[in-house]
């Protein structure tokens, strides 16, 4: 097999070039996730971002509960949740999923620094944390990482290094 050509967990293949040290990852539309974030701009930019690179969007939503219905029908290989939205926020998403798949890859994203948000990410079970913005090549590094892993980690990144939380 190709050395830029990783096998997934749900059988699809994602390729990963280094081209002027900047990451190329294409899953060929084997890797599927939803999108929820509260703003309508951001859940289209960034579904059309994942779609551009082979993530196939089984759904969108905007709010936690829209990714709790979403998840619970959808069953996508990884969710792509913001944290602070109105009525049912990311949190409440995040601790709905775990109840009914404990090892699903969810990927937060949040514009909040806080430290109260760092410490209830912390005694949360998420897989990552991005926080905005972010460079969209280490995204999708991040992603691949999550894919290749057989291990529940928390992971946080400020959209150029990731950290275990």
């Amino acid at each position: 097999m190709d050395e830029n050509i990783y096998p997934l967990e749900n059988g699809g293949v994602g390729t990963f070039d280094d081209h002027k040290n900047n990451a190329r990852i294409n899953y060929r539309g084997h890797l599927t996730g939803i999108v929820v974030d509260d703003s309508l701009d951001i859940v289209e930019l960034f579904s059309t971002c994942l779609e551009l690179k082979g993530i196939k969007v089984l759904g969108k939503g905007y709010d936690g509960n829209d990714a709790f219905e979403l998840f619970k029908q959808l069953r996508p290989d990884i969710v792509f949740l913001d944290i602070m939205m109105p009525r049912y926020d990311g949190f409440y998403a995040l601790e709905k999923i775990r109840e009914i798949d404990p090892q699903a890859k969810i990927l937060m994203v949040t514009a909040d620094l806080t430290s109260a948000t760092a410490e209830r990410l912390k005694g949360l079970p998420s897989t990552a944390v991005i926080y905005k913005p972010f460079d969209f090549d280490v995204l999708l590094r991040t992603i691949d990482m999550l894919m290749h892993s057989s291990v529940l980690n928390n992971m946080a990144f400020d959209g150029s290094s990731v950290s275990v939380l």
